[in-house]
């Protein structure tokens, strides 16, 4: 056999071994599992969709099960019919935790962070004055277009943080400042279920 003859034959073992070939490729990408990865994300989109994101409990409190909160249906303006600065809204809240309303004493005023998950663009509800706000129309119209909460500024103590159902934003506020309202909610879940078991046994001390 001549040596061109023998460099033929030699030539298609080393490229098969150096170039995988299309089967080979798609072998792969099956063993990567891309698809069961797709199928997995839809799922999970799937599954968030269906969890409302506010229920009415009809019984003037409305549900946050997205985060585990439960919140008043109105603001303080459906009980006072004029804006409270943030000293009474603490009283406001305090009265209600007396009463025991809906059945729960465990009342307050909400974080910032709390405050904006109620806000969305895409919902519109009006305030006392027919003006647009952008809260979930489960709520109960005719309020007031803002909410105190209970953030209180570092180093300066007469101001609380507000947040603005209109703009969403929030911004510092004189505590005393009496165009303000207040939208109280409540923890939907106690937070002892978050915790590991090992955690709550250290909880158990014997002396």
């Amino acid at each position: 056999m001549s040596d061109e003859e023998l460099k033929e034959e030699q030539e298609p073992e080393e490229g098969a071994e150096g170039i995988p070939d299309q089967d080979d490729e798609d072998a792969q990408t099956e063993w990567l599992g891309e698809e069961e990865w797709d199928d997995e994300e839809d799922e999970d989109e799937i599954a968030e969709q269906e969890v409302p994101s506010f229920i009415d409990n009809g019984d003037g409190t409305i549900s946050d099960p997205r985060n585990k909160l439960m919140w008043a249906k109105a603001d303080s303006y459906a009980v006072f019919k004029y804006g409270i600065n943030w000293f009474e809204a603490q009283d406001y809240c305090e009265s209600l935790n007396e009463k025991e309303f809906a059945g729960y004493d465990d009342w307050r005023l909400c974080s910032t962070e709390e405050a904006k998950s109620m806000f969305s663009f895409t919902k519109s509800s009006v305030d006392k004055d027919g003006s647009e706000i952008h809260i979930d129309e489960v709520f109960e119209p005719d309020g007031g277009h803002n909410t105190w909460t209970y953030v209180e500024k570092p180093d300066y103590h007469q101001y609380a943080e507000k947040f603005s159902y209109i703009t969403g934003n929030e911004f510092w506020e004189h505590k005393d400042n009496e165009y303000s309202h207040v939208r109280l909610v409540r923890d939907a879940s106690e937070r002892e279920e978050y915790e590991p078991e090992w955690r709550k046994d250290t909880k158990k001390f014997q002396r």
